[in-house]
């Protein structure tokens, strides 16, 4: 990839009174512009003219953010002379934090591309544009076996499997919909066991007409699951029309070689997918496989609106709140998430719709291009059916914005905010911890921990703990084993990170209130492990059955009353940690 390089640089400046802030002129300690440029310009002349990506640090040497260049040497020289780039409150601001900072140079602008949305998703950086929550988007899995089955499958893998989506990340039910609908035209198997063709009888699938049965050695030859495969696969890529051509000629030739069962069969299979076809016809946009985004912003909040084309058809939308984009235009913003959205994305459409032209336009098409193995275009259409495409993304975007900040500032916000006030909390509950420890049947004790942010699930930092040194079912001592490996990871993490090592930051991110299921006990439980690793983090419980809230500071629990806003937020965060419980033992 390249060389890499660092060196510290002097602050933007100085923090004695009578300082203006400002790198023009200190007057307390005669710190000119001249006089720091002087001091940095060794270390500047170290930084090559090549492309690749920066990396600004601050005190505690944590990036704050990361950039791209063209050239590394004009770009970063730009944070330290006096020129336009300084001209934005937020570059000035984040100069004023900068203490440090790391080059790393690139064989070219794509691989920098590249390399500054991995940065970014490592590093989460303050001063960049982030995705609020990683998304796991549903797809339709197709595995790679002799016998391939069908699946709705989260993760994307270089496994040799066949993926189709992204369907909408709140409709999995719509995933599940369509892997029926595949089952009933083309008889795929769903079951785990391997298929050696040798069993006494098939599974009920086989009698309800929802497989056909390679299991035994009557049912399906491989050739002939392998047809089936080809079509299913043919069905989920959109290409209905083609394969409805290929299912009419099957059935002409099975009439005519009088196998009348067989075009029986052909023909109701014909016209199950006909109707489907006609179905999707009424959501029909004209045009092939598109992408379409648009971004609307207010303040330090942001919000992406995806519409997903697929074949024609309008298969999808789905919606994405942005961080870190405070003093950036929408262009901006929107080009910091297209690059996060299509590192992630299995598979590449032929156009992307944009409804504001962002700077990197040709380099993100450039990438694209080769991350599909065929020309993609990024375009901004000024009039037509692309047009009115991008302009109903730009104001679904704005429709969700608006009924987010009115939930933040509303209920959710008066939520956070009394429960500041009830609790006596120097700040405001922003970040919120939640424990739960759940044991099942099998004996099996699992603890959950999720994170809520500005009253919102953050559901990347969410984490299962499997119980190692606990034996048998004891609540207490299982949430003091998950407070200690939480605690314990976040101080080993933080220490790379004071060692500058380039670790991601998962575990020393601290939040503002840790809430414990459970009452007295299971508090004092918790809190000793909080004294133990020296985390001065405020802890309450809330107890289940009479919804209390118990605390360190008073003998006597607090009850709220049932419409309060913050008993209502506390029990959303405690059922959510329950649920994240229960959802492992349904696997």
């Amino acid at each position: 990839m390249g060389t890499s390089g660092s060196g510290t640089v002097a602050t933007s400046a100085c923090s004695r009174k009578g300082c203006d802030g400002s790198r023009n002129f200190c007057a307390p300690c005669e710190m000119t512009t001249q006089h720091l440029a002087s001091n940095l310009e060794d270390k500047l002349k170290a930084v090559p003219t090549r492309p690749g990506v920066y990396l600004m640090k601050d005190a505690a040497g944590r990036v704050i953010y990361v950039g791209k260049a063209a050239s590394l040497r004009n770009r970063v020289r730009q944070y330290f002379q006096d020129s336009g780039h300084l001209e934005s409150p937020r570059i000035r601001h984040l100069m004023s934090k900068i203490a440090d900072f790391e080059v790393v140079a690139c064989e070219n602008e794509v691989e920098a591309l590249i390399l500054e949305t991995n940065l970014i998703k490592q590093h989460r950086p303050p001063y960049n544009v982030r995705m609020a929550d990683d998304k796991a988007f549903p797809y339709v899995k197709l595995t790679n076996e002799p016998y391939p089955k069908i699946r709705m499958t989260r993760k994307v893998l270089r496994d040799g499997a066949s993926y189709f989506g992204p369907y909408p990340y709140h409709e999995p039910k719509l995933v599940t919909r369509t892997i029926r609908t595949i089952r009933k035209l083309f008889k795929l198997r769903s079951c785990n066991i391997e298929i050696t063709r040798d069993l006494p009888r098939p599974c009920l699938d086989y009698y309800i007409g929802l497989c056909t049965a390679p299991c035994v050695a009557w049912g399906a030859t491989a050739e002939q699951y392998a047809g089936q495969v080809r079509q299913a696969a043919m069905f989920l890529a959109g290409k209905q029309e083609s394969l409805l051509d290929d299912l009419r000629q099957e059935m002409t030739r099975a009439a005519e070689a009088m196998e009348f069962e067989r075009a029986a069969q052909l023909r109701d299979q014909i016209q199950a997918m006909e109707a489907i076809t006609e179905r999707q016809r009424t959501s029909s946009v004209g045009l092939e496989d598109r992408d379409v985004a648009a971004v609307a912003q207010t303040g330090d909040m942001a919000c992406v609106q995806m519409f997903y084309i697929r074949a024609g058809r309008l298969q999808g939308q789905e919606h994405f709140l942005l961080e870190g984009t405070r003093g950036l235009t929408r262009a901006e913003a929107l080009g910091g998430f297209l690059t996060q959205y299509y590192q992630e994305a299995p598979s590449v459409p032929r156009e992307v719709i944009l409804q504001d032209s962002v700077e990197d336009g040709a380099l993100i098409a450039e990438w694209l291009t080769q991350k599909r193995g065929s020309k993609v275009e990024v375009v901004v259409p000024q009039r037509g059916e692309r047009k009115r495409l991008a302009d109903m993304a730009g104001e679904n975007a704005a429709l969700f914005l608006n009924q987010e900040r009115a939930r933040v500032s509303g209920l959710d916000g008066a939520g956070i905010k009394e429960l500041q006030e009830i609790l006596g909390l120097e700040h405001a509950p922003f970040r919120i911890e939640a424990y739960d420890v759940s044991n099942f049947q099998a004996g099996e004790t699992v603890g959950s921990l999720v994170v809520f942010e500005g009253a919102r699930p953050l559901k990347r930092d969410y984490r299962r703990f499997k119980m190692k040194w606990t034996e048998g079912p004891n609540d207490y001592a299982s949430l003091q084993e998950m407070l200690r490996r939480r605690f314990a990871m976040a101080r080993e993490e933080q220490e790379k990170l004071d060692r500058d090592e380039p670790v991601p930051v998962k575990w020393s991110v601290m939040p503002d209130l840790i809430l414990i299921d459970g009452g007295r006990g299971q508090l004092n439980a918790a809190r000793d492990v909080l004294f133990e690793y020296n985390v001065p983090i405020p802890a309450i419980g809330l107890a289940k059955r009479e919804e209390l809230i118990v605390t360190a500071d008073s003998v006597d629990p607090i009850a709220l009353p049932r419409d309060s806003h913050a008993l209502r937020l506390l029990q959303r965060v405690r059922d959510e940690a329950h649920r994240f419980a229960n959802a492992y033992h349904q696997k």
